[in-house]
């Protein structure tokens, strides 16, 4: 675009123009009553106005630098789109290794349960075992006393069976020789 030849700008300028007077290259084309004339040579002009300021070179140069700023953006996002997908990639890493870490916590929890479950039950049994071995030393215990309260029982009811048939039998003359008896074993033994 910064070389076109004079009679491509013409051309390409004045052609809708050109297409409404007769001959463009007829000598009364170029007077400057003919309005198509006027209005090619001001386009013309603006054109050259804009080339001697260099205003295609400036308009590059802006489209250049908007070219690299999106370029820089673009190479910008890229960069911050890989250091997402690094950091994704390691917060998925650190999500697999926490759920294995809650799974492994979890089958611990559920070991120490059945663990817990059984020390539980053989605490059971054995606290069973030990009431009802408390339970049959009650048991026995009390057999024990039952027995020893029907002896004593029957103790005192043979003394005072036998004190009876004694008292009945004896004399006072028996009764005066067995306290002579026993006040003379008493006095050996105690000497």
């Amino acid at each position: 675009m910064k070389k076109l030849s004079f009679a491509s700008l013409f051309i390409l300028a004045g052609g809708p123009a050109l297409a409404a007077t007769a001959n463009p290259f007829s000598p009364s084309y170029y007077s400057f009553t003919n309005t198509d004339f006027v209005v090619a040579l001001g386009l013309l002009i603006f054109i050259g106005i804009l080339l001697y300021f260099k205003v295609p070179g400036l308009i590059g140069g802006m489209l250049d630098d908007r070219a690299a700023t999106i370029r820089a953006e673009l190479d910008e996002a890229k960069t911050l789109r890989d250091e997402a997908q690094a950091l994704l990639t390691s917060y998925e890493r650190k999500q697999a290794e926490v759920q294995a870490q809650a799974d492994r916590i979890v089958a611990s929890a559920k070991e120490e349960a059945a663990a817990a479950a059984e020390q539980a039950k053989a605490d059971i049994t054995a606290s069973v075992a030990r009431r009802v071995a408390a339970a049959e030393e009650q048991i026995a215990a009390a057999e024990a006393a039952a027995v020893k309260e029907v002896r004593d029982q029957a103790i005192v009811v043979a003394i005072g069976a036998a004190q009876d048939m004694i008292a009945s039998q004896m004399t006072a003359k028996d009764g005066n020789s067995l306290i002579d008896d026993a006040i003379a074993t008493v006095g050996e033994k105690l000497h």
